[in-house]
């Protein structure tokens, strides 16, 4: 890619990032494009679908979580691990409103443009999943999508008004419900910054 198309590609990322986590991932693509003031055929030059806006734009928070995973995997306690992953990865999907129903929607999806994406997300957080059952700090009747399947639902706790202030509590609950050492993890829950809400 030419550096002045990386550049105005990299601008209408920026713009639609700032617009979607105000507007949620609705916003209007015209609108997008009228924000970073160039017309709806340049946006969909670059991305021809809303999904591959949102690709692009969420590919490198989740190319970072999984990273992340990996570092945690020999840096911290299994159980503090899981925590701390689980605890970043529903921060982050709070950030971009709505993102969380497509990402519900693209791991079952083989056609979407996130599914890639959603489905090395959730294998990161299998592994740290398996590593803290096999260290027997970790409930053995759970798998890696049950463990998505709970991102999905705490984040969409913390998108809602009128039920983000209950989202840290409950993601308390929901951790220690995880792990089999509760004093471990509580631990853990009072050293790590808080859900956005």
């Amino acid at each position: 890619m030419r550096a002045d198309a990386r550049k105005n590609r990299d601008h209408l990322l920026a713009v639609a990032g700032t617009a979607i986590t105000e507007q949620g991932v609705d916003v209007s693509l015209r609108d997008i494009a009228r924000r970073a003031d160039v017309g709806l055929a340049t946006l969909l030059r670059h991305f021809p679908t809303r999904e591959a806006l949102l690709d692009a734009l969420l590919r490198t928070s989740f190319d970072e979580l999984t990273a992340k995973a990996g570092a945690l995997e020999t840096s911290s306690s299994p159980d503090d691990a899981l925590v701390s992953w689980l605890r970043d990865c529903v921060a982050w999907t709070t950030e971009y409103r709505g993102a969380i129903v497509l990402m519900a929607a693209a791991i079952e999806d083989t056609e979407s443009a996130l599914h890639a994406s959603c489905v090395t997300l959730r294998a990161a957080g299998a592994r740290l999943l398996t590593r803290a059952q096999a260290a027997g700090m970790a409930r053995t009747d759970f798998d890696g999508a049950d463990l998505f399947a709970l991102v999905m639902a705490l984040a969409w706790l913390g998108d809602q008004p009128s039920l983000a202030p209950r989202a840290d509590r409950l993601f308390d609950v929901v951790a220690s419900a995880i792990l089999t050492s509760t004093a471990s993890s509580d631990a853990e829950v009072e050293r790590r910054p808080r859900v956005r809400s």
